[in-house]
């Protein structure tokens, strides 16, 4: 385990300028009770490239972070810069795919979804953007679902179709918030499995959120895990690329120090 660097600290090591830089943000929420601070004095680098984890327990601040990140929410103090840029807005340099399956139109084929981000996101031509669309389904293995609808689609199906739909647009930043917590073990295995092949093959930079450690040593090139509220850093792991293949003595050993150093109760970390 390494302790959590401090915020200079990280700037300092790092040998090229961060895509995504969290510069010491905290990020409340007005409740019936009074203000509730949901993140205090985060801060953390990205570099392009890197995948991400920002893992902990239900609560902790890991989607909050997110959403900030993706310009839905406004820090309270601090400031998120993306390419050296502050993050106001939405924009789209940054894709988010949701844990909810309703992130289709449902009005739409599946290739019309993905083909419709790309004439609205990136202005291209409705043949271009077709055989874009068309390409990215296939690498999700939905090449023969390209004229379904959504509603006949099982859940992972539907998240096949988004992950399509985010890596077609080419984002700077792909933002991941537990978009395989709702399905089945085996499905969600498989997911985690291909969004992995996909990010490699691409090189794309992901930010991902989760509440489990398999699937943050699985997904992830370095982990971030959160206290519980409000969401603090509390520790920082390296993935080696070694320690990612399940079954394997460095998974079960880089698995059990993240839940010691953690997690105090071992069920808030199953999977």
């Amino acid at each position: 385990m390494n302790v959590a660097p401090r915020f200079s600290e990280l700037i300092e090591n790092s040998a090229a300028a961060p895509l995504l830089v969290l510069d010491r943000v905290s990020i409340s929420y007005a409740t019936p009770g009074g203000e509730l601070t949901a993140v205090d004095d985060v801060g953390f680098t990205l570099s392009a490239g890197e995948r991400l984890v920002l893992l902990g327990p239900s609560g902790c601040g890991k989607s909050t972070l997110l959403r900030a990140v993706g310009g839905f929410l406004k820090p309270r103090t601090g400031e998120i810069r993306l390419s050296g840029r502050r993050i106001v807005a939405p924009g789209p340099d940054r894709m988010t795919v949701f844990q909810e399956f309703d992130q289709l139109l449902p009005w739409r084929s599946v290739v019309g979804n993905v083909r419709y981000a790309l004439q609205r996101g990136k202005g291209l031509p409705r043949r271009e953007a077709d055989a874009v669309a068309r390409h990215w389904l296939g690498r999700v293995g939905l090449k023969d679902f390209a004229e379904a609808f959504p509603h006949t689609l099982s859940g992972g199906m539907k998240q096949r179709v988004a992950i399509a739909r985010a890596f077609a647009l080419e984002p700077a930043l792909l933002l991941m918030d537990e978009p395989f917590a709702a399905l089945d073990a085996l499905t969600r295995r498989q997911m985690q499995d291909e969004l992995l092949k996909l990010c490699e093959e691409t090189g794309s930079t992901t930010l991902f959120v989760t509440h489990g450690i398999d699937e943050a040593i699985r997904v992830g090139t370095r982990i971030i895990a959160l206290s519980p509220l409000p969401g603090r850093i509390a520790a920082s792991f390296d993935v080696p690329p070694g320690s990612r293949a399940r079954g394997t003595a460095s998974f079960a050993a880089l698995e059990q120090q993240i839940q010691q150093s953690v997690f105090a109760d071992p069920d808030a970390a199953h999977v």
